[in-house]
């Protein structure tokens, strides 16, 4: 029998674990993000926890003293992955891995998993414990990134029309796609590392313009340029060239994006245009000077002397007897319809009005010319803050002439619309009619429908070019109430282009 002061030496120990081990096993068997379990020195489970039913699918009654490289799958297995896991878990005091393990289900997951061995203070292995934690959106994640990136390598690495290639903050070649190479002539082996001036050439170079180039994209985001560049065997191309500057989240300057494109040929064209535009504009006022010039003849001399003639018709014939008189008064009928017509062709070669800086009234006696004999209505309209110059007035009238021509010819209209408003430090013009509209026209003789248009394609090339020789822009179409309407716009020699 033992005495009760030997019991109160020796109390009995309490059948629950302290409050520190409690707390510590509350707290993994509740975690549902991470399996968290133990295996025995062998590989079998000893105990699991919430997130591990939750992540394998296995309840702790079905898994307990069952081996772990049941988690496996079958190529693991023939490696004997597991295995070496728990080996190298023992040797190096920790192990680390990532990659595809089963549920219950047999459906595969990717896990990150962690296995570390537990020593007693003997230095016997007690077992392991084994983090697993299903990071397969995450991996998803990072593949579909990957493959963007992939993706994106490919399509810049494939393109051939632009040169694009990246810069270190210093502003040397860290990398180079096809275009590039095709268009500046260098390899990827032979331009990496070098410095993006040695593209410029020597008058660029003084100037340091490759350093100011990096120096505004830094400052603003970006730079374009157009500019001679050099290839390798230093032939000069015409490029259009955007930097951008490139940042990390905390802003600091990682590199520059470099886009080049080569525009040689575009340039040559845009200049062969200009010198056309040029020639275009030289026979044009040629052709205005010439015909100023026929028309002041016609007026000052044949107009003059066949008034004269008449006059002198207009008296004989108040001398003679009537039956000679009633002739010369045909005869000089004849020479004042003569006069008429030459009056007409005088102002059709050039309107009078222009030289008084008039257009609205040089079109308003143009439309009540030719309207008339048409048998069309007409309207003009203006709102001009100022009157056009010289030259801009009569390439608007030769344009609303040629317009007005092509819809007497072939838009069969009763009705024509011509405005005039100042927009934009120039004249915007529409002329408008009722007829039958840009698509097709009818054929007359035939009574049927014909593939023609309602304007001329020859009479709409001199629009345009008159238009954009000197400086503007023309275009044609429906309009709303069906018929054609062509709209142009002139620049004032101080204007520019709405």
């Amino acid at each position: 029998m033992v005495h009760s002061d030997a019991m109160a030496d020796h109390p009995a120990e309490p059948d629950v674990e302290p409050p520190a081990e409690d707390a510590y096993r509350l707290l993994v068997e509740s975690v549902v993000d991470y399996a968290i379990f133990m295996l025995d020195p062998t590989g079998r489970v000893i105990s699991w926890n919430a997130g591990a039913e939750r992540i394998k699918g296995y309840s702790a009654q079905e898994i307990i003293g069952r081996h772990f490289s049941l988690f496996y799958p079958p190529d693991d297995l023939a490696a004997r992955k597991p295995w070496h896991e728990l080996e190298v878990a023992a040797e190096v005091g920790r192990f680390e891995d990532e990659g595809w393990r089963l549920r219950k289900d047999g459906s595969r997951f990717w896990a990150n998993v962690v296995i570390t061995p537990l020593f007693e203070k003997s230095g016997r292995l007690r077992g392991f414990a084994k983090v697993t934690r299903d990071v397969t959106e995450r991996m998803r994640a990072d593949e579909a990134l990957r493959a963007s990136e992939e993706r994106f390598r490919l399509l810049v690495q494939g393109v051939l029309d632009y040169a694009i290639f990246m810069l270190d903050p210093t502003g040397r070649v860290i990398s180079w796609n096809a275009g590039a190479e095709r268009i500046k002539g260098y390899s990827a082996q032979e331009i990496v590392g070098e410095h993006f001036s040695l593209f410029y050439p020597p008058e660029d170079l003084v100037a340091r313009k490759p350093w100011r180039e990096l120096e505004v994209a830094v400052d603003v985001g970006r730079f374009e340029d157009e500019g001679w560049r050099l290839r390798k065997d230093g032939t000069r191309f015409w490029a259009n060239v955007v930097i951008t500057a490139l940042t990390d989240e905390s802003g600091r300057l990682r590199g520059f994006a470099k886009v080049t494109r080569d525009m040689t040929e575009r340039r040559r064209v845009e200049r062969t245009l200009t010198e056309q535009r040029k020639l275009v504009g030289h026979l044009v006022e040629a052709q205005e000077l010439e015909r100023r010039r026929i028309a002041w003849d016609v007026h000052d001399d044949s107009i003059q002397s066949m008034v004269a003639v008449g006059m002198r018709l207009q008296l004989l014939a108040n001398r003679l007897p009537e039956p000679e008189a009633a002739g010369v008064r045909k005869l000089d009928e004849a020479v004042r319809s003569s006069i008429g017509r030459l009056r007409d062709l005088v102002f059709r070669l050039r309107p009078p009005e222009l030289d008084r800086h008039s257009l609205a009234q040089a079109l308003d006696h143009y439309l009540t010319d030719v309207a008339g004999s048409w048998g069309v209505t007409y309207r003009l309209r203006h709102a001009l803050d100022d009157e056009p110059s010289a030259e801009s007035a009569i390439t608007i009238f030769r344009i609303c002439q040629e317009a007005l021509v092509n819809i007497r010819k072939h838009a069969r209209a009763s009705a024509v619309e011509v405005s005039l408003t100042s927009v934009d430090g120039g004249t915007l013009v529409e002329v408008a009619d009722n007829g039958v509209g840009v698509g097709a026209g009818v054929d007359t003789a035939a009574g049927a429908p014909a593939d023609r248009p309602a304007f001329d394609h020859f009479g709409m090339i001199e629009m345009r070019e008159r238009a954009e020789t000197a400086g503007g822009w023309w275009s044609m179409g429906e309009g709303e109430g069906g018929g054609t309407v062509v709209r142009f716009w002139i620049p004032d020699s101080s204007g520019g282009e709405p």
